[in-house]
């Protein structure tokens, strides 16, 4: 990948997220608080949310990958913080957006996850799209450990991504699962070796980045989205406006032509104000 320095956000450290966007239009960003083994900070939290911000507005990215740097994910919220939110009265929690923030970006998020993925590293790395891992790493969500009850729709997404009874196991006990078992979990969706972990996960994106048109992946995005709540009749009714929409554009008139013309397609880019993935849009 070629990098691409990106500005500060505000007065965020930047080394706290890296960010690395390669000419095919994969965006990496990597936590990266080595000193804490990527700890989950508020400075963390506001520089990730931000670069995703930036990425949902950037044509050139077509699809985030996210990873921790030295050998981990991401073990939880700092013990720092841990600590002084309960033991400390007077303790103010800062204004912080909804951990879901990731879910309504328009665009495909792959997490690469190595070594521990516990409490909001397990609620991030559930967030986004695609999930590659490791047999060494280690899941788990942590909530009940530290007396606390599912935190961030994770007892929504769960279930819909394990089943009802293996998510009650993994919230309920908070035990650690290997990458290995998360994978037959259906937790992640493919389990590799440690050095072929980014390999995998940048492979991944970077052939949607090259062969899939980036609005009908975001229409996509929409419709998982919204069909996880949906019967089938307003599944298929959704499916048809948005079959309206496509075939208007420029990206299904590029499809075609590249298939009938055996060449790779040269689809546009999301627009600037390309709307977040969110219930306002196609509702039936």
């Amino acid at each position: 990948m070629s990098a691409q320095t990106s500005g500060q956000l505000g007065d965020v450290p930047p080394e706290t997220v890296l960010r690395e966007l390669g000419d095919d239009g994969v965006l990496l960003l990597t936590l990266n608080r080595p000193g804490r083994h990527n700890a989950w900070g508020y400075d963390m939290e506001e520089r990730y949310f931000g670069l995703l911000d930036e990425a949902a507005q950037d044509p050139d990215v077509r699809v985030i990958v996210v990873t921790g740097a030295g050998g981990t994910f991401c073990p939880g919220m700092d013990m720092q913080v841990l600590k002084q939110g309960s033991t400390d009265p007077n303790y103010q929690r800062p204004v912080r957006r909804p951990q879901t923030h990731v879910r309504t970006v328009p665009k495909p998020v792959v997490a690469a996850v190595d070594g521990a993925c516990a409490g909001i590293g397990f609620v991030q790395a559930l967030m986004a799209d695609v999930r590659f891992t490791t047999a060494r790493s280690k899941w788990t969500p942590s909530f009940t450990r530290l007396g606390l009850p599912a935190e961030d729709a994770v007892s929504w997404l769960l279930p819909r991504l394990v089943g009802a009874g293996h998510a009650a196991d993994l919230l309920m006990s908070c035990r650690v699962v290997r990458g290995d078992e998360a994978a037959r979990l259906g937790l992640v969706n493919r389990c590799v070796e440690p050095a072929e972990l980014l390999p995998t996960a940048l492979a991944w994106a970077g052939e949607v980045a090259r062969s899939c048109s980036p609005r009908a992946v975001a229409m996509v995005k929409q419709q998982l989205a919204y069909d996880a709540t949906a019967d089938l009749e307003q599944a298929r009714t959704r499916a048809d406006k948005f079959l309206v929409e496509a075939r208007g554009l420029p990206d299904y008139r590029e499809g075609v032509a590249s298939f009938r013309e055996r060449r790779a397609p040269r689809f546009e880019g999301l627009p600037e104000d390309q709307p977040p993935i969110g219930p306002e849009r196609f509702a039936v």
